[in-house]
């Protein structure tokens, strides 16, 4: 049998497979080729092909434009997203384990939970001026609330098998809570702030953009203004890329944080 029969033969046997392409990657080119086709099919200024669109991209980090913006906006949504972790994962906590806590606090969460954040933005924006802290200020009015929501979800999902178990054996409360209840909690912690992650890029950007107008934001106003389509679509890949960065960052955390649980319990 020759090489050639050979090898068709093992194909055929199904021994050689061809490389599995990621579904993600595989979206992501089908969506980048429909917006080129349907870029050059509409022939309009409000909708440019992507190769155009890349390209201002490339000319724009060349100008400088975009690095320098980036380091900024990166920076402020660091600061408020800590800020925000810190103080909803706190505050959830002691909703959650007390219930007098939860009624004082509740109704507020709530309240400025549903609240369009932005309205928010003028009373930020006469408190600190045209300054970093309104930009902050806002990142942790977008993020915080839905933390403090997840978070006092979360300490209410420990197996009650194990918190009677550690009941029968006398465990000090400060144990159960550290050896059942926040284990417990973590994975719904977490995804509490996958969701926190994604609404502080969101306050990032709606803060630069309509209060001090600065990084990212003001590049999209200044383009806005002269009806360039291309460079607004240039930046908005960019704050795509930044917002589903950030996520998975928050991921990678999630996923050391929950190494023990099953692969099916953990967080997508």
């Amino acid at each position: 049998m020759t090489v050639a029969a050979r090898g068709a033969r093992a194909w055929a046997n199904g021994w050689f497979r061809p490389p599995a392409v990621p579904a993600g990657a595989l979206a992501l080119l089908v969506g980048g080729l429909g917006w080129e086709a349907l870029g050059w099919l509409w022939q309009v200024p409000f909708f440019p092909p992507l190769s155009a669109v890349l390209g201002r991209l490339v000319e724009m980090v060349g100008e400088g434009k975009i690095l320098g913006n980036l380091a900024q906006s990166l920076s402020d949504l660091a600061v408020g997203f800590t800020i925000s972790v810190v103080f909803g994962v706190t505050i959830g906590i002691l909703m959650g384990a007390y219930s007098k806590v939860e009624a004082a606090l509740g109704i507020y969460v709530n309240a400025f939970l549903t609240a369009p954040s932005l309205v928010f933005a003028p009373v930020f924006f006469s408190l600190f001026g045209l300054s970093r802290a309104t930009i902050v200020a806002v990142i942790v009015m977008y993020s915080i609330f839905i933390i403090i929501v997840e978070t006092t979800a979360a300490m209410r999902v420990a197996p009650q098998d194990l918190l009677e178990m550690g009941r029968s054996y006398c465990a000090p409360r400060s144990v159960m809570f550290r050896r059942i209840i926040l284990p417990a909690a973590t994975p719904l912690i977490m995804a509490g702030l996958r969701l926190g992650m994604g609404r502080a890029v969101k306050g990032m950007i709606n803060g630069e953009m309509f209060i001090a107008v600065v990084g990212l934001g003001r590049i999209v106003m200044d383009a806005g203004r002269r009806f360039d389509a291309e460079s607004v679509l240039a930046v908005l890949i960019v704050i795509v890329v930044v917002a589903m960065a950030a996520v998975k960052l928050v991921q990678l955390v999630d996923a050391r944080l929950t190494s023990w649980l099953p692969s099916t319990a953990r967080g997508a």
